[in-house]
């Protein structure tokens, strides 16, 4: 809705000619930094952007790069391919800053306008016109850092914070299973301390554009400095086995409860978006599920209200278009992999032969019902 207002207000144009960066004064690249089929950095998406830029900059500029990369990426490509193709000298002709875009999918409390902003411009004039510049836009507050490696290196952090912690939560669900403990109400009493301790929750994988990728920049520019990051190494190995997991799981609930083997098994997945009432699906483990399901020669179906196809591989996949009672019952087994708020969970259980929720979304106590 807040894009739709500002495109009808006239605010906001959408087009693929560079040449109309003759008519601004501020350019911000926001555009994907995805991995390589080696999980090496794919920086050519923003090298493109940079070279077009290049050719309309003009003196007075502001250069601004929103997306995620390794620390030293906005004074080792950037600075360099600006100042050579433009001839213009940064910090005197033009300005240059990183800006990590901060944007949370489905968060309806932080959103860009009020996220705080962290900026480091390659020097101190830099720093000082691109915060003028946010703070007149935002409505949060500006943080400005020391240099643009530091601002590139926080927002990294930030996400390898969030991967290791999910790496850890996720490690304890495998864990408490095997000694038949809860790990949601484990996870609930530790809530309960003041200080300290920080909730997150376990799940079939980790999806989204930032948190699978973004850790692997930080790894392969260590390795210029001689360094091995094992730890986050080790977190993004425990988050890509948990779609192999819930698949060992859904494979010992058939063959406990109905001595089923997956080979035919009617599968009902609910939720394909990587998070709850978003239609996004950059890295969803639940393709990842889908794949391994298929490859078991099972008969498999989702439903996702956010997602009613989607193409993978040149394979298109369409939901199915409502959850009737016989439509679940007709199954052998119901995963809930996305805990899309959507959903009559309620009809689920009641006519489900077995539910398997990934995400703890059901409260309450059945003996239908298998937990993560």
């Amino acid at each position: 809705m807040d894009l739709k207002k500002v495109v009808y207000e006239g605010l906001l144009n959408a087009t693929g000619d560079f040449s109309h960066i003759n008519d601004v004064d501020v350019i911000c690249i926001c555009v994907p930094t995805p991995l390589d089929i080696y999980q090496q950095p794919d920086i050519s998406h923003v090298k493109i952007s940079v070279e077009m830029v290049a050719k309309y900059l003009h003196k007075g500029m502001l250069v601004i790069l929103e997306s995620t990369t390794y620390p030293g990426t906005t004074e080792e490509l950037i600075k360099p391919i600006l100042e050579e193709q433009s001839n213009l000298l940064c910090g005197k002709d033009f300005f240059l800053s990183f800006s990590p875009e901060r944007i949370d999918p489905g968060n309806i409390t932080y959103k860009v306008i009020n996220t705080p902003k962290i900026v480091g411009g390659i020097d101190a004039i830099s720093t000082e016109i691109t915060a003028f510049f946010y703070k007149h836009i935002l409505q949060s507050k500006i943080y400005t850092v020391s240099s643009p490696r530091v601002a590139e290196m926080e927002k990294i952090y930030e996400n390898i914070f969030r991967n290791v912690n999910i790496a850890l939560v996720n490690e304890m669900a495998i864990l408490c299973h095997k000694m038949d403990i809860d790990i949601w109400e484990v996870i609930e009493a530790a809530k309960t301390k003041p200080y300290g301790f920080m909730p997150f929750y376990p799940g079939p994988g980790v999806g989204g554009h930032c948190i699978p990728i973004d850790p692997f920049y930080l790894t392969w520019k260590a390795r210029e400095y001689n360094y091995h990051t094992k730890f986050i190494e080790l977190a993004g190995e425990i988050n890509r086995y948990m779609p192999e997991y819930i698949i060992e799981r859904i494979t010992k609930i058939l063959s406990l409860r109905f001595k089923k083997s997956l080979n035919k098994a009617k599968i009902l997945l609910l939720g394909v978006a990587y998070k709850k009432d978003i239609s996004d699906l950059r890295e969803s483990p639940v393709i990842e599920i889908i794949t391994k399901l298929e490859e078991e020669n099972v008969i498999l179906s989702y439903y996702d209200p956010h997602v009613p196809e989607f193409l993978f591989k040149g394979k298109k996949y369409r939901s199915i278009k409502s959850l009737t009672e016989k439509e679940i019952k007709n199954k052998d087994i119901v995963v809930i992999t996305t805990d899309h708020t959507k959903v009559d969970y309620e009809v689920i259980v009641k006519k489900a032969k077995v539910v398997f929720d990934t995400r703890n979304v059901l409260k309450l106590k059945n003996k239908k019902i298998e937990k993560l």
